[in-house]
C-alpha cells in the first residue's frame, strides 16, 4: 500500500479490527495536544518529540488498552506521557545521584528579562515531582479547568487542587532562595 492510498483510507472505514487505523486515529486526534504538553514538561523539542513518539509506540504496543471514545483516549494517552516523563526524571536523578559530577547543561543567558524570568521559571518548575509539575503546567500554562485535569489524570478534583497549592508553594520558596541546582 502506498502513501497515497493511505489518504484516501477515511476513519469511518476504519474499525476496531485493524489496529494501524485505530493508532493512525489516534495519533491524527491527539497528537498535537499531547506535543503541546510534552513540550512544556520537555526541556526541549527533540525531548517533547520523543516523549509522544513513545507514548505512541506504548500504545501501538497494547491497542487493546487503550480506551474507545476521543475524552478516554486522551485522559489515557496523557496519564501516558506524564508517566513516560516521570521515569525519564527518575532515571535523570539516579544518574546524578550516582554521578554528582555531571552537571546539568546550561542555557544560554540571554540579556532580555522576559528570557532570563522564563528560563528560571523553567528551572523552577522542573524542581516539582512530575505529577504536580503536570498539574501546574496544565492549568496555568494551558489553562484547562481544575476537573478536566483531574479526568485526564485520573485523580479527584481535591487532590489536583492539593497538587496546585503545594506546587506554587514551593515555586515560590526555590524561586525566592535562588535554589535551583
Amino acid at each position: 500500500m502506498t502513501g497515497e492510498a493511505l489518504v484516501l483510507v477515511t476513519t469511518s472505514d476504519r474499525t476496531d479490527a485493524n489496529p494501524q487505523a485505530r493508532l493512525a486515529d489516534l495519533f491524527d486526534a491527539h497528537q498535537a495536544r499531547l506535543f503541546r504538553l510534552a513540550r512544556r514538561l520537555a526541556r526541549t523539542g527533540e525531548d517533547a518529540r520523543d516523549l509522544v513518539q513513545e507514548t505512541f509506540l506504548r500504545a501501538a504496543r497494547s491497542p487493546a488498552s487503550v480506551p474507545t471514545g476521543a475524552p478516554h483516549e486522551e485522559a489515557w494517552l496523557v496519564r501516558v506521557l506524564i508517566n513516560i516523563c516521570r521515569d525519564r526524571w527518575r532515571q535523570v536523578a539516579v544518574r546524578r545521584f550516582h554521578q554528582p559530577t555531571l552537571a546539568c547543561p546550561d542555557t544560554a543567558v540571554d540579556p532580555e528579562s522576559a528570557l532570563i524570568a522564563r528560563s528560571l521559571i523553567w528551572q523552577a518548575l522542573g524542581r516539582l515531582p512530575p505529577r504536580r509539575r503536570a498539574i501546574i503546567i496544565l492549568y496555568e500554562l494551558e489553562g484547562s479547568a481544575i476537573p478536566a485535569i483531574a479526568r485526564l489524570l485520573g485523580v479527584s478534583a481535591v487532590t489536583v487542587r492539593w497538587h496546585l497549592s503545594v506546587g506554587r508553594r514551593e515555586l515560590a520558596r526555590v524561586l525566592s532562595t535562588g535554589d535551583r541546582s
